[in-house]
């Protein structure tokens, strides 16, 4: 599936060892993951993320509907990976049971490690029509999904949830308990509400009450930004791993459990090239010039006192303006008494 040559295989992470957890029978080597994130965790991202530590990959969540409809080059693109990404798992979401069935059935012909159900996007479209987050207002429907996905598939079923549709409904529990009755292998925990979305604090002490309850291991989001935060939500909860999601995107290091203040210009200079090369291999370079941008400006968020290369990078119209400015800007730090040192991913 993958179309990234493997030239840089080599560099990838070696995974031996005991695991640090076990999906069913798919071994984990890693306590942190990248979180899938439509729009953000698609292959040359996951690659960077999984070349800096994340343990494991997960595809951007694909539309049943437009699974089944094709599936189109954009569906099997999102659904692309790299052998050395393994254990992969593929990320669905719908609201008909019968569609999800059928759409992991033929997404398992992809070679996946794992099938996951999305049940944590709080979208107004996606969680309107019952889908995402919109299918936690039904754990019995979950529990359905589930033992018939744990049947048919071979391949171990997990899902992602949040905490409930609202504060007045915070089923987390019954719906775990359901997941977990039915044949899931794993469930990923956001601790917020989909009414919350992205507001206020995630709730790791509901995290741990999971953990108290799960038979299955537990992954915890919601609130993690910094390498202390890892180990912070590790010891609230005694989570299996933590999986990252916004504090990941142009952070890639926070998977060596490094903080982005740490990681000088120079390097984050070298990682974007890198990063433009991988997207324009897989996308082409037009698109990966347009891409690309939305990266830049969360790769250089913390340094305000550069507005104008931040203007300039994120209208890039050819790979050599990128370099030219990426150049420019690096001279211009390291003048000013930026560090120098490097310690690349990739």
């Amino acid at each position: 599936m993958s179309r990234i040559c493997s030239a840089h295989s080599s560099t990838f992470p070696k995974r031996s060892g005991e695991a640090t957890f076990w999906i069913r029978d798919v071994p984990v080597h890693g306590d942190v993951i990248l979180s899938p994130m439509a729009g953000y965790s698609d292959l040359p991202y996951r690659y960077l993320c999984r070349l800096a530590g994340s343990a494991m990959s997960y595809t951007e969540f694909v539309s049943v509907i437009a699974f089944l409809a094709g599936p189109n080059e954009k569906t099997l693109r999102m659904l692309s990976y790299r052998p050395e990404e393994r254990p992969v798992t593929m990320q669905i979401f719908d609201n008909d049971e019968d569609r999800i069935v059928e759409a992991a059935r033929r997404i398992e012909e992809l070679g996946p490690d794992i099938v996951d159900v999305n049940m944590g996007c709080s979208v107004k479209k996606v969680s309107g029509r019952g889908a995402g987050a919109g299918l936690l207002r039904d754990p019995a429907k979950i529990g359905r999904i589930f033992a018939r996905l744990t049947r048919v598939l071979k391949v171990p079923v997990t899902g992602k949830i949040r905490l409930g549709w609202d504060e007045a409904s915070r089923n987390y529990l019954d719906v775990v308990r359901a997941m977990q009755d039915n044949g899931a292998s794993l469930v990923a925990v956001h601790g917020r509400t989909k009414d919350q979305a992205y507001r206020g604090d995630a709730d790791w002490d509901a995290i741990a009450r999971v953990v108290e309850i799960a038979r299955i291991p537990v992954i915890g989001n919601g609130d993690v930004r910094t390498s202390f935060d890892i180990e912070r939500m590790k010891r609230k909860t005694a989570c299996a791993a933590v999986m990252i999601g916004r504090g990941a995107i142009g952070n890639p290091w926070i998977f060596q459990r490094r903080d982005r203040h740490e990681v000088p210009f120079a390097e984050k200079a070298s990682l974007i090239r890198r990063h433009f090369e991988l997207m324009s291999s897989f996308y082409g370079e037009s698109t990966a010039l347009i891409l690309i941008r939305k990266h830049i400006a969360r790769y250089l968020k913390q340094y305000s006192g550069i507005r104008d290369l931040h203007q300039s990078l994120v209208q890039v119209a050819h790979v050599e303006q990128l370099n030219s400015l990426l150049d420019s800007a690096t001279k211009r730090l390291e003048e000013t008494g930026q560090s120098p040192r490097a310690r690349a991913i990739a």
